[in-house]
């Protein structure tokens, strides 16, 4: 089965460190914009728990496993309290942060997209819930501290597109019958390798053809 792929305690450990890492960077965006304690932990929540959250809504997983399983709740709690206490050496070390976001994403891109087609959605449905899976919960986090969307920003190093093609590479190893704990653990490394070339490189998706808005960009 396709929800076999790792032992149940296995999953249930990849599960929790994608959710800490990605509370993590919610915590921080909190901090940034001088929210108080229950600002951080409100966003620490919504990004570690938000695009699962879409998913299972979305495929009838009720009540969500966020809902169900204390230590998806209380994770990224205890992100957001060490970020309280200690985020100047957190920012210090924003670098490995990135690092593990990244990680996040091919682990949650990968993830969505199998859950999404166990529940009988088609390939192409799996593969957009399985970004909404990585990267719902960073679009949920900059529109409640009302910033545009890192997701929608071309001054943003691409973070959709390893998304997409993790998940893509999910969906095509499910139709040739080719997804096992290795196969889609190259899926999941090919994404969060895209993003961190991404952001060594700074690699941008490209604007609009013949492109005349004088609009500045914000930084």
């Amino acid at each position: 089965m396709l929800t076999d792929l790792f032992t149940p305690s296995v999953q249930h450990w990849l599960d929790l460190a994608g959710i800490f890492v990605f509370a993590t960077s919610g915590a921080l965006l909190a901090v940034r914009k001088n929210f108080d304690v229950f600002g951080i932990a409100v966003l620490a929540e919504v990004t570690a728990l938000g695009g699962g959250l879409i998913r299972d809504l979305v495929i009838g997983a009720v009540p969500p496993a966020a809902f169900t399983d204390l230590g998806y709740f209380l994770t990224p709690l205890v992100a957001a309290a060490l970020i309280f206490f200690l985020h100047p050496e957190v920012e210090r070390i924003n670098g490995a942060v990135n690092v593990f976001d990244a990680a996040g994403l091919g682990l949650f891109c990968v993830a969505g997209t199998t859950k999404a087609y166990a529940y009988g959605l088609s390939l192409t449905a799996s593969v957009v819930l399985g970004l909404a899976t990585a990267a719902g919960g960073g679009v949920l986090r900059d529109v409640l501290a009302n910033e545009i969307p890192s997701l929608l920003r071309w001054d943003r190093e691409v973070y959709a597109v390893p998304a997409i093609v993790g998940s893509s590479m999910a969906a095509l190893l499910i139709h040739f019958q080719s997804l096992n704990a290795f196969t889609s653990g190259v899926a999941a490394l090919t994404a969060f390798v895209l993003r961190l070339l991404a952001m060594r490189y700074g690699w941008r998706a490209p604007r609009a053809w013949h492109r005349r808005s004088s609009a500045v960009e914000e930084v």
